[in-house]
Formats: structure tokens, C-alpha cells, sequence
């Protein structure tokens, strides 16, 4: 079986047998010492260091922040009161979600330090050493990448944790973040090949460091016109176009189908297998109570409005993104959907990622980085670059309109080509875990909450909300910890 599938068997395996050797654990056990030895011993701890993408980018743990935390998506009004209190913006620094999203990632950078650490010491192939070590760079930088846009100066942990003594880390300036970030990347740039085949199809390649630092050069732009970064997002973007690999398919559905995981639109997702090790997507945003998915639907987070509304009549993505009826298997009866009753279960769901195979869990995987959001990179960056729209800024956006069916755009001035990008990706890639971030680094988070307001919504969001809380949890762990503003 193929492990386009970085997480299919060898990972199940490790899960059952390896995994709390990979954890902070003292020095001092015999697991400890007699691990990281071979070439096997390198392969299972890099694994081990995806592993943690599978929470992180399960239904909750980034997905619900960026949705239910921008203008995406409406969280189920009785259901976890912290899911709620999150699209309220009644934000406290024991949130659920604020606290996962932190300790999920420093999972995931330990277990990346522990590679980068440990491997270099291991006797096996040089090639295919400094090949883990890139990945593991990749891995790292995704994870600081995420948390710095979340709650920005960070404890900035680059060395392996081995016992309790020196873990009281204070935060580190977005800065310093930002350049270990940018190293990573252009470390694993240096390591990763162009592709894999066989049983390495999924890990991190020469294209997901360079569409990763693109985005990081994006973001770092934020709002600032006349930032030399995006330059350097604009050209690090087009060495993605350029490497000639990557392509959109024919049809949105396409993105999203079984069949492609790992395909050509494809820079980096995490793959989850049916019913092993798989998801929550198909079941926690069906419609609730609905008979289609395992467990039936939870109807955790319903459709917005504006979301709903953004896309026109003639967009294929629609179609292909949401679902907005469907026949119940026990009484044949239609069930149709709107998007605008309080009833979640007759609510408008989104559908793009519901593996209908699933008997248990779904097994579609989470787009952490595809060509299209490349393409719309690129043409924002060139176009602040240029301070204007340029022939190959709209050939950029429009390859992703023209795949939507929507007609080609031109004659636009920079603020109106920039508006139009970030339309682009909200409905493009609604959803995967992009809306917050492009809000919060534009500048327009605060509006954009406060002007969707359905279900009673009336979010208190503030400026200081564009950051999250320091976790109280972590604090009382690590007093050097200050909190952020407004909490």
C-alpha cells in the first residue's frame, strides 16, 4: 500500500509502539538510550514528527480559530461553550482551542527537534540524513509559522527538551521567530528533492519550503505597501510556478478527490487514512443528526452567510464546496438545506471534505498548501511589489477564476486588484485554515467580524483580539511568560 501516506502503516505501527519514546522523556530510560541508533531508528522519528499534524489538522484544532474565529463560519450556539465564546470574541486565555493550538504545536516542534538534533549522530546514508533533517526543518517552521501569527513573541525552542530544568523559556521577539522560520525553510530548500515515489509520497519537498516562505515573506509584508517583502514573496512564489511540477486540476472537486492525494495541485497536505487513522471532517460539519456520515452529522460549525453570498451563481466551486441537500437512506426523503434557518440541521454544510466512504472516520486529506494558493500569492505580492496590477499578477489570479468559471478580470487599480485576490482566497480556500490569518494580515480582521453578525453574533472584538491569549495553563508552567495585551 502506498503511504502517499507518510501515515499509513509505518505510522500506525509507531503510534502503537514507538510514540512515547519520541516525547519529552528524561535521558535516562532505556528506551531513550537504545533508540536513534539506525537508519530505521532515524525513519520512525521522523515520522513520529508528522505525526502531530494529524490533531493539529483534524476538524477542531486550527480549522475552528480560522473559521469561526473570522467571518466563515457560525458555531453551533449550544454546543462547546468555548467554541462559542471564540466567535464572540469572548476570549479567555483558558480557551480550549487557544490552549490546543498551542501545546499541539510544541508537541510537533519537540518532536522536530528531536530529529535535528539526534539524526546527524546516526550512521546511515549522508543524502538521506540531511533529507530527514529538511524535512524536520519543514516541519518546525510550519509548526512556529502557525504560532507566531497566532500569539506572536513565542518561546523560541530550538534545542531538544530532555528533562524539566531550563524549560522556563520567555518569548522571544516576532523577529527572531520569523528569521529561525525563514532559516528552516531555506535549510530544507537546500535538503528536500523535487518529489518522492512509492512509500515517501506526502513528506515535505523542495516546493512545500518554497510555497511555505512565500507565505512567510506574505505575511511578514502584512499591511505595509511599501515593504521590500513582497519581492521577496512575488519571487519565491514564481520559483514554485517555475519548478514546472505543480498545475490546477481541471475541476475543483478534483482538489479534493481520493484519487489525487498527493496530486499535482498538491504542495503539502496532511493525509489521513478511512477508518485508521482518520478525521472529523466529514462528520462534524454534515448537518446535525444527518443520517450520511459515521455517527450522523454534528453540525458543529455551519456555513456564513457572507461566505455563502460571496460566491456568484455561475462560481463551480459552489457546488463542489458546500452541500445544500440530501436524501436521507431510510425514508428516501430529500432533505434541503439553507443557509439561513437557526436549525442546524437543515443548515448549509461544508461538504468539500467528506470522505463518503468512511464507515468510521474519514480519510480525505487537509490541503495545507496547494498550487492555487501559490498562484494567488503570487499575483497579491507581485502586484504590491509593482504598486499595481501587472500582465502576470492577472494571469496568476485569473488561471484560479478561470477554473471557477468566472470571467477574467482587468483594468484594475492596486487597492481594487487587492481586494479581488483576497475575495480570490476566501472562496478558493475556504476553510483551510487560511481567512483568519489573510484578515489579521491585511488589517481587516476587526471589520470583517464585526460585519458578520448573524445569529446574534455582536462579537466584542477588539484590535488586541488580532493576537490570541498566552494559555494560563502554559503560564502557571512557565512564569517568565508575559500575556498579550487586552487579556
Amino acid at each position: 500500500m502506498k503511504l502517499r501516506h507518510v501515515f499509513s502503516v509505518l505510522l500506525t505501527g509507531l503510534l502503537l509502539n514507538c510514540q512515547p519514546d519520541l516525547d519529552v522523556a528524561p535521558l535516562g530510560l532505556p528506551a531513550t538510550t537504545t533508540f536513534y541508533k539506525t537508519a530505521k531508528d532515524a525513519e520512525s522519528a521522523v515520522t513520529a514528527a508528522y505525526a502531530t499534524l494529524l490533531a493539529i489538522y483534524d476538524s477542531e484544532n486550527i480549522v475552528t480559530p480560522t473559521t469561526v474565529g473570522s467571518d466563515d463560519g457560525v458555531p453551533f450556539l449550544t454546543g462547546n461553550a468555548d467554541r462559542v465564546a471564540l466567535w464572540k470574541y469572548n476570549l479567555v486565555s483558558t480557551n480550549t482551542f487557544v490552549n490546543n493550538v498551542w501545546s499541539q504545536a510544541y508537541s510537533g516542534i519537540q518532536r522536530a527537534n528531536v530529529v535535528i538534533n539526534r539524526i546527524p549522530g546516526v550512521a546511515m546514508d549522508e543524502t538521506l540524513k540531511k533529507r530527514y533533517v529538511g524535512e524536520a526543518k519543514f516541519l518546525r517552521a510550519l509548526h512556529y509559522f502557525n504560532l507566531v501569527r497566532f500569539f506572536g513573541d513565542l518561546p523560541l525552542v530550538v534545542g531538544e527538551t530532555t528533562s524539566l530544568e531550563g524549560v522556563e523559556v520567555p518569548r522571544a521577539k516576532t523577529e527572531e521567530i520569523y528569521a529561525q522560520i525563514e532559516a528552516d525553510l531555506k535549510d530544507a530548500e537546500g535538503a528536500l528533492p523535487r518529489s518522492y515515489t512509492g512509500n515517501d509520497i506526502g513528506r515535505a519537498t523542495l516546493g512545500a519550503a518554497k510555497g511555505l516562505l512565500s507565505k512567510v515573506y506574505l505575511t511578514q509584508a502584512g499591511a505595509n505597501a511599501s515593504s521590500p517583502l513582497w519581492a521577496l514573496a512575488a519571487a519565491k512564489a514564481k520559483e514554485v510556478i517555475e519548478l514546472g511540477q505543480y498545475d490546477l486540476w481541471t475541476n475543483y472537486a478534483d482538489v479534493f478527490d481520493m484519487k489525487n492525494r498527493g496530486g499535482k495541485e498538491s504542495l503539502f497536505e496532511v493525509l489521513y487514512i478511512t477508518d485508521q487513522l482518520g478525521n472529523g471532517h466529514s462528520t462534524h460539519w454534515a448537518p446535525r443528526s444527518a443520517p450520511i456520515v459515521p455517527s450522523n452529522g454534528f453540525g458543529t460549525i455551519r456555513v456564513a452567510k457572507s461566505l455563502w453570498d460571496g460566491f456568484a451563481a455561475n462560481d463551480k466551486r459552489r457546488d463542489a464546496t458546500f452541500l445544500t441537500s440530501y436524501v436521507n437512506p431510510t425514508t428516501g426523503n430529500t432533505v434541503n438545506l439553507s443557509i439561513d434557518t437557526s436549525d442546524p440541521a437543515l443548515a448549509v454544510s461544508l461538504w468539500k471534505f467528506a470522505d463518503q466512504t468512511a464507515k468510521i472516520s474519514g480519510g480525505k486529506s487537509f490541503p495545507y498548501l496547494r498550487f492555487s494558493d501559490i498562484l494567488l500569492v503570487y499575483a497579491e505580492a507581485l502586484s504590491e511589489a509593482a504598486n499595481g496590477p501587472t500582465p502576470d499578477a492577472y494571469t496568476a489570479l485569473n488561471r484560479v477564476r478561470n477554473r471557477a468559471g468566472l470571467p477574467p478580470l482587468a483594468g484594475l487599480n492596486r487597492a481594487q486588484f487587492k481586494d479581488a485576490v483576497l475575495q480570490e482566497r476566501r472562496l478558493e480556500l475556504c476553510w483551510e485554515g487560511n481567512r483568519w490569518f489573510d484578515l489579521v494580515r491585511t488589517g481587516r480582521l476587526v471589520e470583517a467580524v464585526k460585519s458578520e453578525n448573524s445569529f446574534g453574533r455582536n462579537a466584542t472584538i477588539q484590535a488586541s483580539n488580532q493576537l490570541f491569549p498566552i494559555p494560563q495553563r502554559e503560564r502557571d508552567i512557565n512564569p517568565s511568560l508575559t500575556q498579550n495585551p487586552g487579556y
